[in-house]
């Protein structure tokens, strides 16, 4: 229990109706939630608004409320905020006692790479026997607790729940995916960072951010609004990244390939196995988040991962783990020991043909992932892409268009497409604008769209069409979460001879596309 008067010290408050002293039980947005003695939040989401159920609130036992406008008929306190989402993060941060303070926070975003940077960096955290958790698109994890995402980066008021919980479990370092919605939406509000980081920006989410320079300002917002005491990790190669480095009170650490202007420069760059190896210099010394110094040095890099946009991640992962205070070694075999992250180029089948299985995502996902594929050895390639339903059709031509440019070069014939329609949710859902997108480019380029309404069809027809040799690639994002389950169970079934235990053995710990009982929820009930 909390006293109101202690809560609302968190926010500012224009005017109260109705206001008494009284202790609080709990803070809540969804009326789901709401227990005897709540101070209830009414925030307005993208398709309900949390005022429209303050009374149904109010019934289960809620007390207070704070809202954006006043709502008559009600007797309760009720306290008007300028931005109820912004103090929904204010409330969370007091209610648990201001708990990101007590933790080494790394917030991470870009356009590509979230997952796989925060997973690489967690891995070298890991390995400097730190106690750590990890926050994201897959998964919400520290100690014995693994909770799969509904948010990339959840709402703060449950932020600052797992934070208090992470602190009670003695959790020193926490990684985390930051997303532009979360930016957008004030769901990282009152959050203490230490170390934040921009990879990289290309475009996506237009449609939700109703244009690029408001998606890039919502990125950047985590790296502008920084204070003196954050270290600011970017990236000299892309120009979104590197025009921060003026733009931000924190300490920056910058690195790059092309560019040798950096603290930390990559040479060397080997991709002929597919997982990379190559040098860092240390170009600049800098200081760590102790106050001591990294000095110049050069040292060896081997990935366990694919691809060339591996290397980006790793560089980011590298300059946070050296702000961090980790050694050299220590990086070193981190990142050697990191085995990469489910669904991002991970291979889950090499034995008579390969199957590999990707987000998929965005136009700039898509043309990393079919870069790598330029540079690995097979027969054939069999794409079952999932398209990505309700990003809106400027998304879905970007995706499609770069798909297409690279057409002459991977020598594609037809594309496999799920529309995965008993495997979205309905904020998932493919629109008949994105679907006709899709087939109108597809078609300029001469490549045929083989159509599946559902995704087990549509993998099941790439087992039909497989030879020895060849390769499949299951893309797509929520519309192929559930792919590899099906694919491997799939060929299993019709290869009774094959070791069922080794052929499964990548869906062991897997968090995505397990657990098929979902529902849907809006942002706000």
């Amino acid at each position: 229990m909390i006293q109101i008067a202690e809560l609302l010290d968190a926010i500012k408050v224009k005017e109260s109706k109705d206001h008494k002293e009284q202790m609080i039980s709990e803070v809540a947005y969804h009326s789901g939630k709401v227990k005897q003695d709540t101070l209830f939040v009414c925030i307005r989401g993208y398709k309900t608004d949390g005022h429209q159920y303050a009374k149904q609130a109010v019934e289960q036992g809620a007390t207070a409320l704070v809202v954006e406008e006043f709502i008559p008929g009600l007797t309760v306190a009720q306290y008007l905020v300028e931005d109820s989402r912004q103090a929904l993060a204010a409330l969370g941060d007091q209610y648990y006692g201001h708990p990101s303070k007590d933790l080494n926070l790394i917030g991470i975003t870009a356009t590509n790479g979230k997952t796989s940077t925060s997973f690489m960096t967690n891995a070298i955290l890991e390995e400097n026997k730190w106690k750590t958790g990890l926050m994201g698109t897959v998964m919400v994890k520290f100690g014995d607790t693994l909770i799969p995402s509904v948010l990339t980066t959840p709402e703060s008021l449950d932020l600052h729940e797992y934070f208090a919980r992470m602190r009670d479990e003695e959790i020193s370092h926490v990684t985390m995916e930051v997303s532009s919605s979360a930016l957008d939406l004030a769901r990282v509000g009152s959050v203490d960072f230490n170390i934040v980081a921009l990879n990289n920006i290309s475009r996506e989410h237009i449609d939700l951010h109703g244009s690029f320079e408001e998606y890039y300002n919502a990125k950047a917002s985590l790296i502008r609004e920084a204070t003196e005491k954050e270290f600011a990790v970017l990236n000299l190669d892309d120009p979104y990244s590197a025009a921060l480095v003026d733009e931000t009170k924190a300490s920056t650490v910058t690195y790059g390939i092309e560019s040798e202007e950096g603290h930390l420069h990559c040479s060397n760059i080997d991709l002929s196995t597919g997982r990379g190896t190559f040098t860092v210099e240390i170009k600049r010394p800098f200081m760590t988040v102790d106050g001591n110094q990294v000095e110049k040095a050069r040292f060896d890099i081997s990935l366990s991962v694919a691809g060339y946009h591996s290397v980006y991640n790793a560089l980011t992962a590298i300059a946070i783990g050296l702000i961090s205070g980790i050694s050299i070694e220590t990086i070193q075999s981190g990142i050697k020991n990191f085995k990469g992250v489910e669904r991002r180029f991970q291979f889950i089948y090499e034995e008579e043909f390969k199957i590999v299985d990707d987000h998929f995502a965005n136009a700039g996902n898509i043309n990393v992932t079919l870069e790598t594929l330029t540079k690995m050895d097979y027969n054939n390639l069999h794409l079952v892409y999932a398209i990505r339903g309700s990003r809106g059709v400027t998304t879905n031509l970007e995706n499609a268009e770069t798909l297409a440019k690279w057409v002459p070069e991977l020598g594609l014939k037809k594309v496999i497409v799920s529309l995965s329609e008993s495997h979205v949710t309905e904020k998932d859902v493919v629109t008949p604008e994105e679907l006709a997108a899709f087939e109108k480019t597809m078609k300029a380029v001469g490549v045929e769209v083989e159509l599946h309404h559902e995704m087990p069809d549509a993998l099941q027809s790439s087992l039909d069409q497989v030879e020895p040799g060849d390769l499949i690639v299951i893309g797509g994002a929520q519309g192929m979460d559930f792919g590899a389950k099906y694919i491997l169970n799939q060929l299993v079934e019709m290869n009774p001879s094959l070791n069922a235990e080794k052929i499964l053995a990548p869906l062991e710990d897997r968090v995505a596309g397990i657990d098929e009982s979902f529902l849907t929820e809006d942002d706000v009930k």
